[in-house]
């Protein structure tokens, strides 16, 4: 007995003995890049933590790493997977389902439509149009319609993604979302003498949450125009978040009867990829909403979100070598160009035509 114990010791230290240097390592670029993130420049340009790792994990990926890859491989691969679910799961501590109130029944119908409308022309137009693998369609489509990188990283376990196709969508998701941060003050400017949106910062602060990709994207466009406009973005931008469970969740459902459809015909039922992390991560948000931690925990779990999420980025950028990058060509960049124009015009119509019926 006690050399089977002995064993089963050994086994579970070799085995976390084997994650240990890729763990470290992610961990280091997320501290980085957490470190970086805190400095204002990088606050005022929309860069958040998880935008900075990916990108110093691409730069050690594609220079130093091919030498650390032996020793380091498994740990980064359980950054890159198993720390991205938990990731996602903790994620739930920045929401509550108070702030669908604040939004109301108008803030969640736009919200619904500016994601399924997004989302379906990035499926049009990716695998009609630029003739796009389905998978890279849909990463993109998920980063530009809900949340950014953060999307992008909880779709990829639902579609399988490859690393690049991954870093594909979040670099477009970089490189549109910086553009907004410096465009939608404008847009503010513009819409006071058209009044589109309305005149208020509260209703075109709405309309910056329910277009802009990412969280740090939305403060920084919000908080150029002021505090006001800038919550009301954040919580519009908090409700399309918690849509992100939904939508995986129908995703897979799709996925599967497509997959179906497609399959040899053996009468096999295809397997239904159910992202369990989705139900438990809405579980999150339902626990939170209840206010039982205190605010000094939850900022603390919430910190530490950051860090699981910018390891995995950080592990995706490793694992990204930049020829695949060039192999995929413009027509990703061209795909979510056409989606930032659909969220800035579209999204503006819908946040019109919406307000106008809830008024």
């Amino acid at each position: 007995m006690s050399s089977l114990s002995t064993t089963n010791t050994n086994s579970v230290s070799d085995r976390y003995g084997r994650l240990l240097p890729g763990l470290l390592l992610s961990g280091a670029i997320a501290w980085g890049a957490i470190a970086l993130g805190k400095l204002e420049w990088m606050q005022s340009h929309g860069m958040s933590a998880l935008t900075l790792a990916i990108m110093l994990g691409i730069v050690l990926g594609n220079s130093v790493y091919g030498r650390l890859a032996p020793t380091c491989g498994a740990g980064v691969a359980f950054s890159k997977q198993t720390l991205l679910r938990l990731g996602i799961i903790l994620y739930g501590f920045r929401l509550t389902f108070q702030d669908i109130g604040q939004v109301g029944l108008a803030g969640i119908a736009i919200d619904a439509l500016v994601l399924a409308s997004t989302f379906g022309l990035a499926m049009l137009l990716g695998t009609t149009v630029f003739k796009l693998e389905r998978n890279s369609a849909i990463l993109i489509g998920a980063g530009s319609s809900i949340c950014g990188a953060a999307a992008v990283m909880a779709t990829e376990p639902v579609v399988k993604g490859r690393s690049e196709d991954v870093t594909v969508a979040v670099s477009t998701v970089v490189v549109f979302g910086t553009i907004a941060i410096f465009l939608y003050p404008l847009l503010y400017r513009w819409n006071l003498g058209w009044q589109v949106l309305g005149a208020t910062p509260t209703a075109f602060g709405v309309y910056i949450g329910s277009t802009v990709h990412e969280v740090a994207q939305v403060v920084a466009a919000g908080k150029s125009i002021g505090q006001e406009a800038a919550n009301a973005a954040v919580i519009a931008k908090m409700v399309r978040v918690m849509m992100l469970a939904p939508f995986l969740v129908i995703l897979s459902a799709v996925l599967a009867r497509g997959n179906a459809r497609a399959g040899s015909g053996d009468g096999k039922a295809a397997k239904l990829a159910i992202p369990w992390f989705a139900f438990i991560f809405i579980g999150v948000v339902a626990f939170n909403s209840l206010g039982l931690l205190p605010a000094s925990m939850v900022a603390t779990i919430t910190d530490i979100d950051t860090a699981l999420l910018a390891m995995a980025m950080a592990a995706l950028g490793l694992t990204t070598h930049m020829s695949a990058i060039r192999r995929a060509g413009i027509k990703p960049l061209l795909l979510a160009g056409l989606l930032f124009c659909w969220l800035i015009a579209g999204g503006a119509a819908i946040n019109h035509v919406v307000a106008s019926l809830f008024a």
